[in-house]
């Protein structure tokens, strides 16, 4: 599977030629997943945030409104109870998995659940194209601060990767220079803080910042 880690989504030229890159064709030729699952787990979200992500268009025009052939909706908590040989087909004919924000514990957990995470390593050619708690579920830990689900048990996500996301730099005021360098602290593993012009690439375990924004390391060297 190749990722394509954001903040804020494909919110400039630089990040959409990564991803037209990583896909091989034009986002106009590629079918699309919707996964909003991350977000029924965050106390800031619910039913219009999901609705204006579905929606596209000028609703979500870094997201699921970039311009695709297809967007259809995948609800995590729905899978287990409709059967693998219904969905599975589903995702494997999808060139791209949009994955939303919201909490990334609570993903996590209904990644796992619904089965989708044993599928994954089946997938060499799915994009994987993550919105904030979309990008820091593939991480190994995302750190107390980020954890809003009352029933996560600690801060630990899928690990696909082996560095951790600071999402939103300077975007809230919670979410500083100084307040990543806090974060990275406790982390105490490679890390990345990133803004919203701002993505991580990760193609054949080649890991590249894609920027026109800001962007910190802490301890990939």
């Amino acid at each position: 599977m190749r990722l394509l880690l954001t903040s804020g989504g494909v919110t400039n030229p630089s990040i959409r030629s990564a991803l037209e890159e990583m896909l091989g064709k034009p986002v106009g030729e590629c079918t699309a997943l919707l996964v909003p699952t991350a977000m029924w787990g965050h106390p800031m979200c619910g039913p219009a945030s999901v609705q204006r992500s579905a929606a596209g268009g000028t609703s979500s025009p870094h997201f699921s409104g970039l311009g695709w052939g297809s967007v259809g909706v995948l609800e995590l908590t729905a899978l287990p109870t409709i059967g693998e040989d219904r969905w599975i087909p589903w995702v494997r004919e999808a060139d791209v998995l949009l994955v939303d924000g919201g909490d990334a514990t609570y993903l996590c957990h209904w990644v796992r659940e619904s089965g989708l995470a044993d599928l994954l390593p089946s997938l060499p050619d799915t994009v994987w194209v993550g919105v904030s708690a979309g990008s820091m579920v593939m991480t190994p830990r995302i750190g107390s601060d980020f954890v809003s689900w009352p029933s996560a048990p600690d801060d630990r996500t899928l690990g696909v990767v082996d560095f951790s996301i600071f999402p939103h730099l300077d975007l809230f005021p919670t979410n500083t220079l100084a307040d990543a360098e806090r974060w990275a602290a406790d982390i105490g593993g490679p890390a990345y803080a990133i803004d919203e012009q701002t993505a991580i690439s990760v193609v054949d375990a080649t890991v590249e910042v894609v920027s026109e924004g800001q962007w910190v390391a802490f301890g990939t060297d």
